[in-house]
């Protein structure tokens, strides 16, 4: 037997690993009927791999050698024979010196326990449990071990420990050198170094601490950071430690050129826009993380790997290659689903992300469903970098409820830019021709619409969030000054919130309010304008837009203003399921004077895929006459 030494216990144990001391048995005892040497193979891929843990035996390669071996009985494990017990510990400390004392395998062959090796383990367990202890601090613990026979082939190892009093930190001296010595970001990092005079030395505190500062001085373009000088000098007589910790920044590295390679279809123009620095900046690896992160998400590219060419690095300016895998530029996705609201639907989506090779963007998009056709049509301009985009609309849309029919035409040019992660703010100028029939009325109706629009969404997951939140702010308005046949200020919020709470739940809260200002009648109001409540995304226990001011047939017509909110309470289930319980509340109105909230409240069973989500609810109205239930299932999938 040959005993090594390992650093760190890789197996997984919910916490970081700790340093132990593994001997690993090179060889099997003569006792052991299967030997490693009976399972050589010619093929490189086999590996003999032993679990020490379970004690099993993991072959790869060989098929006829595999089928023998599955047809031999394992031998017993160890710990079935072998009871270890470990007394005078608890908690983290007990834990790692379990994992030092794991048994070895080859202690058992059949019903039979090789004593000789198991004698030689209860010596070495002393040794063992002590490198366990010292990464808590514990460098004086004294271990008793004593091998006792509780049965036939059956025997118990008891490890009496104590650990003794902790090594505690007499003294600690920190210090930074080189050009960065002044940096107060990396001062401030020894200020707040994990380990203080008087504390107990803990190992992994103390390399927690060391990485950090090295990685911070890293992020500062200090690329060269090192430690001259990291010493823990232990007395364990006094119980006590002295740490000396000193980093060397070395100089300061820069971001030089940057160049591409594998984007031979787009031009150098565009590609920068995705940079996160610029030449000169100081060299952070978060940046090129950044700048991989944007080049990904700009849908163009299969893979995006940034590397740092150090070594042609000259006065510390470091040249920069993007290696890019270009995806497919034109995409044609067809999609099915079904809402309450709108009934059966197909969707087909035509994309072409590299028109004229300039990285501009086209897109058309086909929706159709019983109760909403829709055909629409855009153009991206990228502006200079990444946050501007200027962008044209064409939208021919159509739609017949219980409540209205319409029909719009609409053509629109924007210009976006963003303003921090997620934010995005948006300002345009519609043109739209809308006829319609609401409350037998007709209407029609002649905008030149300009508006302001602000939104934020940030998630941690697209296809299943658990947390995050989204907002929109939304002003428009026109005036028959610029063209309309019409004049009105409107002002729409949007809002909602996912928060985790224990036990697998999560809190899910939506808000919208919407008011507009006008002096004319309601009646001359465009219906796209006018506000409805009510259905799968409102107030569910009402269908579609059928709430709101009605006229004198009680025929609902819609109204100035909107006030909904929401309120759902959701369990995950298993990897996809979850359940659901909700309360909504709102209502279409003209006075804020004058409002009547609507109530609904049910249960949901929700569906997860990576292709789209399957919601099924059931609702009940609230305080109203004679309340009935309404079913609401919404499910949509890309094809």
């Amino acid at each position: 037997m040959r005993c090594g030494e390992k650093d760190t216990d890789e197996r997984s144990t919910g916490r970081a690993a700790l340093p132990v001391r593994t001997c690993f048995y090179r060889s099997l005892p003569k006792a052991v009927t299967l030997k490693e040497k009976d399972f050589r193979c010619r093929s490189p891929a086999f590996r003999l791999t032993t679990m020490r843990a379970k004690n099993s035996l993991i072959i790869a390669g060989c098929p006829i050698l595999v089928l023998l071996f599955l047809a031999v009985p394992f031998p017993a494990p160890a710990a079935e024979r072998v009871q270890v017990l470990i007394r005078g510990l608890e908690g983290p400390l007990l834990e790692n010196v379990q994992k030092a004392l794991v048994l070895p395998y080859g202690l058992t062959t059949g019903e039979e326990v090789n004593t000789f090796w198991l004698e030689r383990f209860r010596k070495e367990a002393p040794d063992k449990v002590r490198r366990a202890l010292e990464p808590y601090g514990y460098y004086r613990a004294v271990i008793r071990t004593s091998l006792d026979k509780t049965g036939e082939n059956a025997y118990r190892l008891v490890a009496a420990v104590d650990p003794g009093r902790p090594v505690r930190i007499e003294a600690i001296d920190l210090d930074l050198r080189g050009p960065g010595g002044g940096e107060q970001a990396l001062r401030k990092f020894l200020q707040d170094f994990p380990l203080r005079r008087g504390e107990v030395l803990l190992q992994q505190k103390y390399e927690e601490g060391k990485a950090a500062l090295q990685n911070r001085a890293t992020e500062l373009g200090y690329l060269d950071a090192d430690f001259p000088v990291h010493a823990v000098a232990v007395d364990p007589d006094r119980s006590t430690a002295r740490i000396e910790l000193v980093l060397d920044t070395g100089m300061q590295y820069r971001f030089d050129s940057v160049r591409f390679e594998g984007a031979t279809r787009y031009p150098d123009k565009f590609l920068n826009r995705f940079l996160a620095f610029k030449p000169g900046e100081i060299f952070s690896y978060a940046k090129l993380g950044e700048t991989q992160l944007n080049l990904i998400n700009s849908e163009r590219f299969r893979e995006v790997l940034p590397v740092p060419l150090k070594a042609e690095t000259r006065e510390h300016r470091v040249p920069v290659e993007i290696r890019l895998d270009e995806a497919p530029t034109k995409r044609l996705r067809p999609g099915l689903g079904y809402a309450t609201d709108l009934g059966p639907r197909f969707s087909l989506e035509y994309r072409d992300l590299n028109v004229y090779e300039r990285g501009h963007e086209f897109r058309s998009e086909l929706n159709l469903s019983q109760r909403l056709q829709s055909l629409g049509a855009g153009y991206t301009l990228p502006g200079e970098d990444i946050d501007t985009l200027t962008g044209l609309q064409v939208n021919l849309r159509r739609e017949d409820v219980a409540t209205y029919t319409t029909s719009n035409a609409s053509a629109e040019v924007n210009r976006s830019a963003s303003f921090g992660r997620g934010r995005l703010g948006t300002v345009y100028l519609r043109l739209e021709r809308e006829r319609s029939t609401v409350g037998s009325v007709p209407l029609d109706s002649r905008l030149v619409l300009p508006g302001i629009r602000v939104s934020e969404q940030r998630s941690d997951s697209l296809v299943r969030p658990t947390r995050g939140h989204h907002y929109s702010l939304d002003l428009r308005g026109t005036h028959q000054a610029i063209g309309s046949n019409n004049r009105f200020l409107q002002a729409i919020a949007d809002g909602s919130v996912l928060v985790p709470l224990p036990w697998r739940l999560s809190l899910y809260t939506r808000a919208r309010a919407g008011a507009t200002f006008q002096n004319a009648p309601v009646s001359t109001l465009p219906v796209s304008y006018r506000f409805f409540a009510g259905g799968d995304r409102s107030v569910r226990g009402y269908s579609y837009q059928s709430l709101g001011p009605a006229n004198d047939q009680g025929q609902v017509v819609g109204g100035r203003n909107v006030l909904v909110g929401s309120l759902e309470l959701n369990r995950a289930l298993f990897a996809n399921w979850g359940v659901a319980a909700f309360y909504d509340a709102g209502n279409a109105f003209n006075n804020f004077t004058d409002i009547r909230l609507f109530q609904g409240a049910g249960v949901g069973l929700r569906y997860f895929t990576i292709v789209g989500a399957l919601r099924f609810d059931v609702a009940r109205q609230l305080s109203v006459d004679n309340p009935s239930y309404r079913f609401h299932l919404t499910v949509g999938f890309a094809l």
